[in-house]
């Protein structure tokens, strides 16, 4: 197989993804540019071209090549292709004919756009932490310090200030200006922990200033044009980010984590490394890093010093993302949630979930 057929693979497999998840033009977008992208254009060759480490699927290639075609109809220059984001997906055929009149009329600027990295901070994943964090509550009892890896606008460090609808029950302030339905499936965390969070931080490659309005546009480009809820929904969270900050640091996470982990802990409180949807962004030596200053910090834990890392991350179960809780003193990974990557849904194992082998 080609690079140019690895890549092609990389954007038929985003159509899945997004046909699963609901959003068939979306799908039908990567499904075009799968077939018809060629070299004949700065973007198609860029795309094509593309290279590894993290690859197409860790740079989240497909998604951006939709972005920059969503900011482009966003601008309002190109009527003919506003006019269909979003189609239907009976106008898949019309689509790719007005994709190949865009292309080489935009073609630098289009080519250009592909240097700009997804969003990867998904507002309904707040539902998993929530859940996290009403387990560590009842095992621990001890004020947070939150700690996010890829970050982006930092929407999820403020997963205590939203409104749930949870199906089993509500959690939170019913009168908060976001309300997050979640289907809360199988032995689900109870819901009358509280949760005290003492301080918030996280890092990103490209973090985006809710404050500027350009990097607020920037951020709801990334969204999937047939979601307009959606859309409104992470633009309330935009305001309720800008308003409570803090900013996310432009760092490494490799880097960043290890300064962090490296300062003295607090004692009292418990620190929580997160990161949702992220690994496969990441270099591999930079995962290799995070996962040796976890491992250095868990083995300097105590009750009164104790460390937490949450992952959710997509693995060799599709259509979900195994939910993965580490509490040390102790540092045994279990499997807590298996979770829908957009959090629309979670399956819980129970609080003290399955107990699984993890990688760096």
């Amino acid at each position: 197989m080609t690079g140019s057929d690895t890549i092609r693979d990389a954007f038929r497999a985003q159509a899945r993804t997004c046909r699963e998840q609901g959003s068939p033009f979306t799908a039908a977008l990567c499904d075009i540019l799968a077939r018809d992208l060629d070299r004949s254009t700065a973007f198609g060759r860029r795309i094509l071209d593309w290279p590894g480490d993290p690859g197409p699927r860790g740079d989240g290639l497909a998604l951006r090549a939709c972005a920059a075609l969503a900011r482009l109809a966003a601008a309002g220059d190109a009527p003919d292709l506003a006019a269909l984001f979003p189609a239907s997906p009976a106008d898949a055929v019309r689509l790719a004919g007005v994709l190949a009149g865009t292309l080489p009329r935009f073609d630098l600027r289009l080519a250009a756009d592909l240097d700009r990295a997804p969003a990867t901070d998904e507002i309904g994943r707040s539902a998993v932490l929530l859940g996290a964090a009403l387990i560590l509550a009842e095992e621990v009892g001890l004020p947070l310090e939150l700690l996010e890896l890829g970050a982006a606008t930092g929407l999820n460090l403020h997963f205590d200030r939203h409104a749930y609808d949870l199906g089993i029950g509500a959690w939170g302030d019913p009168a908060a200006a976001i309300a997050i339905p979640c289907d809360w499936r199988g032995a689900a965390p109870a819901l009358d922990r509280p949760i005290v969070i003492a301080r918030r931080a996280g890092c990103d490659r490209a973090p985006i200033d809710t404050r500027d309005p350009a990097a607020r546009a920037e951020r709801l480009s990334w969204i999937w044009a047939d979601r307009p809820a959606h859309r409104r929904r992470t633009a309330a969270a935009l305001d309720l980010a800008a308003h409570h900050g803090p900013a996310v640091e432009r760092a490494d996470a490799a880097e960043w984590l290890e300064a962090r982990l490296d300062a003295s802990p607090t004692p009292g409180h418990l620190r929580l490394v997160f990161h949702t949807v992220v690994a496969e962004h990441l270099p591999e030596i930079t995962r290799r890093r995070v996962g040796a200053a976890l491992a250095r910090a868990g083995a300097a834990a105590t009750d009164a010093t104790p460390l937490a890392h949450l992952s959710m991350e997509a693995d060799a179960t599709p259509g979900s993302a195994a939910v993965v809780l580490t509490l040390w003193p102790g540092g045994v990974p279990r499997e807590i949630a298996r979770a829908d990557v957009h959090g629309r849904h979670v399956a819980w194992n129970g609080a003290r979930g399955r107990f699984v082998v993890e990688g760096p």
